[in-house]
């Protein structure tokens, strides 16, 4: 039998393993100054302490009670489990850091835990912007097309009424005030009365359960724009356009077929999105950008083939309920697409024009019918925007 003895000589202060240390910052979570501290690793836990004065104890924190937080490759920050302060610790020294990380057995080493949290943050936020840009795709449409039945006609009308201050903003592009809309001046009265005369046989036959309101303002394009909540502008270049009266009526007629399925307020709930869904149940049409948003949207929309086939059918059942022309609208589509001025560009969103022509004679009666307006009042509503006065020096009109 063989007994080794163990010679090595017995340890001594000078032969025992140093502590390891090294310095840090450290927060004490009491106010935002930071402290040069030098943090000695002892068999229980942290030992912090300051540099000035040298040597006093400013904290211990146990190993079992550390928690590594967020922090830059090649830092450990630390700070306390239940601590109620926002102290923190930031190590540097690579040699501490693997000192730290030896004995804390329950401090996620490396930061693995830390970086696969990262990870999974990531992951869930793309995720979730995934499911808001698919549910604004198609989840909003549809929830504006189920929701559009409920909104009662009331809520509507305040709607345009948000609408319309943006939109007559937008179409004011000349700054002409009150005078950019036609037919209040006093020689433009009996035009007025004409429009007023042609919309309510529209109407009348409609029965439609709010009231229109029409205005024809001075803008060059051959166009007619309707709002949610029975807005409908009229474009001075529609009218000069227009041969006869049942063509601008057919026109009208159109547009009143969108204010009947409601075509302006889904489209304005499908693009301006949940929020101002939302506002519009809690009657907050102006509140932010919403409304702003809703504008531009009436203004640029470009309405699917099936909903502007479905307002061209409305013109021609409304015409002949009316005795007007209902192959009016189909005249006027054609002389508009022809102008080369205008023509493509006020039916480049909507569908083939010729399809569109072919569409309303077929669906069109071919009975009696009768001028909506005489040939006086034609005529004083082909007169309905009377030249303005040219400006002065100043910029202003000239009497």
């Amino acid at each position: 039998m063989t007994i080794t003895l163990d010679t090595s000589p017995p340890l001594t202060p000078d032969s025992a393993p140093a502590t390891p240390c090294g310095p840090a910052i450290y927060f004490d979570g009491t106010c935002s100054a930071r402290h040069d501290v030098k943090v000695e690793a002892v068999a229980d836990g942290l030992r912090i302490v300051a540099k000035r004065p040298a040597g006093q104890l400013l904290d211990e924190w146990a190993y079992a009670e550390l928690r590594r937080m967020s922090a830059p490759d090649g830092v450990l920050r630390l700070s306390r489990c239940g601590e109620t302060l926002l102290a923190r610790l930031e190590i540097r020294d690579p040699d501490l850091i693997g000192a730290v990380e030896d004995r804390a057995v329950t401090l996620d080493r490396g930061g693995v835990g830390e970086r696969r949290l990262r990870r999974k943050i990531v992951a869930l936020s793309f995720a979730a912007s995934v499911s808001l840009f698919i549910t604004a795709i198609y989840g909003v449409p549809e929830l504006a097309t189920r929701l559009l039945p409920l909104v009662p006609v009331s809520v509507e009308r305040k709607l345009g009424e948000a609408v319309d201050k943006n939109v007559h903003s937008a179409l004011d592009t000349q700054h002409l005030g009150s005078a950019f809309t036609c037919g209040y001046s006093a020689g433009e009265l009996e035009g007025r009365a004409a429009l007023d005369r042609l919309v309510g046989k529209l109407e009348a036959a409609a029965a439609l359960p709010l009231q229109l309101r029409v205005d024809v303002v001075r803008r060059p394009e051959p166009n007619a724009v309707a709002l949610p909540g029975g807005r409908i502008y009229v474009n001075q270049g529609l009218i000069d356009q227009a041969q006869a009266p049942d063509e601008l009526a057919g026109v009208i007629a159109h547009e009143m077929g969108h204010v009947a399925a409601r075509d302006g307020t889904r489209v304005v709930l499908q693009t301006a999105g949940l929020s101002f869904l939302f506002g519009m149940m809690l009657g907050d049409f102006v509140g932010g950008g919403a409304v702003v948003i809703a504008a531009r949207t009436v203004l640029k929309s470009s309405y699917s083939r099936h909903v502007e086939g479905a307002a061209d059918g409305y013109s021609g059942a409304l015409m002949q309920k009316a005795g007007g022309d209902p192959h009016a609208l189909g005249a006027i589509l054609a002389r508009i697409v022809a102008d080369k001025d205008h023509g493509l560009a006020i039916l480049r969103d909507h569908p083939e024009t010729k399809d569109r022509i072919a569409a309303i004679n077929a669906i069109a009666g071919t009975g009696p019918t009768a001028p909506l307006l005489d040939v006086a009042e034609w005529s004083a509503l082909k007169q309905i925007c009377a030249p303005l006065p040219p400006r002065d020096a100043t910029g202003g009109r000239t009497k």
